[in-house]
């Protein structure tokens, strides 16, 4: 009965042992990315976070520049979809493009 005993604690310590080397290597191989990420991390610029106001008017204007990309977008989508001829499309692009000012000031104008 004690070599059986003797037989299995010796199992479960080898056992034990294996996953301890494997965990080791593991570690290991985890600190040597860490070491080589830090080093090619020090190299690159930091980023850097401006800050974005929160108020109304910045909100506002968050929105309003947001509804003028999408509708130049489908505007450029639709055009893409109906028109056949590349100049025609090149046509809707240079008059979406000069006509973003135009539209902005009289829609979103806030002087008036």
């Amino acid at each position: 009965m004690s070599k059986e005993r003797a037989r299995r604690r010796a199992e479960r310590e080898a056992e034990r042992e294996r996953l301890a080397a494997e965990r080791a290597r593991r570690e290991a191989r985890a600190a040597r990315r860490r070491e080589l990420r830090a080093r090619f991390t020090a190299v690159l610029p930091k980023p850097v976070r401006v800050a974005r106001q929160g108020g109304y008017l910045a909100r506002r204007r968050r929105v309003q520049n947001a509804v003028v990309a999408v509708a130049w977008f489908l505007i450029q989508a639709v055009a893409w979809i109906l028109l056949d001829t590349w100049m025609a499309r090149l046509a809707v692009f240079g008059v979406s493009i000069l006509l973003i000012p135009v539209l902005v000031t009289v829609f979103f104008d806030r002087r008036s």
